[in-house]
């Protein structure tokens, strides 16, 4: 019996990294899946893996800025696969490091659509679908840089804040239907998300070595949180804030 038998789940930015380690879990633990990205090679290229495993999952194009494009993804859920019971948000971007008066306006918006709107954006299309089957479990993917403030980094931080808080008020709105709502906040993970640390030994071992743990995260690590809470075992969890970080904001 898997932890998702039963269950239909769209995940956004999931073509690679965080996203698809998700999309091969929920799978695993027997979730439909459909998942969205705008990179669609590697996105049909992970369709084709899991069908060949045996899964389902459907891979779309999903621009989260886009209400047309959510619009279509909730559509194409229900038409495919009957129903939706889970919206996972993980599509996010971050663009540099700067100071504020370095930042771009062009940036900032861009970090604030992805981040923030398509997170508002996939939550106010998926609560209809979600409440014609009776409830269902919203993650949004914030960061730990959500819950406290990161130097040169106003941009994301905002956005990631704005993810945490938009959160608890989809929680309380939407509790006595059934639909519950929670964030999950990763620090450091092993993804293309981070490649440019990555590529970098010093910058790694410095951001490294503010990690209590010792370590960064792997996409599993992540993952497993996000499971728990699009699961049933997580029927008495909504508003909250899951920090998946290796200690970083404990600190």
């Amino acid at each position: 019996m898997g932890r998702l038998d039963g269950k239909v789940a769209i995940i956004t930015g999931a073509g690679r990294g965080q996203g698809a380690a998700e999309v091969r879990l929920f799978v695993r633990e027997g979730a439909k899946v459909c998942f969205g990205d705008i990179t669609d090679d590697e996105g049909m290229k992970l369709e084709a893996e899991i069908r060949e495993m045996g899964g389902e999952a459907t891979y779309i194009h999903l621009d989260v800025t886009s209400e047309e494009e959510w619009k279509r993804a909730i559509q194409h859920t229900e038409a495919t696969y009957g129903k939706l019971d889970i919206l996972v948000n993980n599509a996010g971007i971050s663009i540099g490091t700067r100071p504020i008066e370095e930042t771009s306006l062009a940036d900032w918006e861009a970090m604030q659509g992805v981040n923030s709107t398509g997170v508002f954006l996939g939550t106010k299309y998926a609560i209809p679908a979600l409440r014609r089957n009776g409830g269902g479990s919203i993650v949004n993917i914030s960061s730990a840089a959500g819950l406290v403030g990161i130097g040169r980094s106003a941009g994301y931080t905002a956005s990631k804040g704005a993810v945490r808080l938009f959160t608890k008020a989809t929680a309380i709105q939407h509790a006595k239907e059934n639909i519950r709502c929670n964030s999950v906040h990763p620090g450091p993970v092993n993804t293309p998300f981070i490649q440019e640390l990555l590529d970098n030994p010093d910058k790694l071992q410095e951001r490294v070595s503010r990690v209590p743990l010792g370590k960064i995260g792997t996409p599993d690590d992540i993952a497993y949180g996000v499971l728990y809470l699009a699961s049933d075992e997580a029927s008495f969890v909504t508003g909250s804030e899951l920090v998946i970080d290796g200690g970083t904001t404990a600190q």
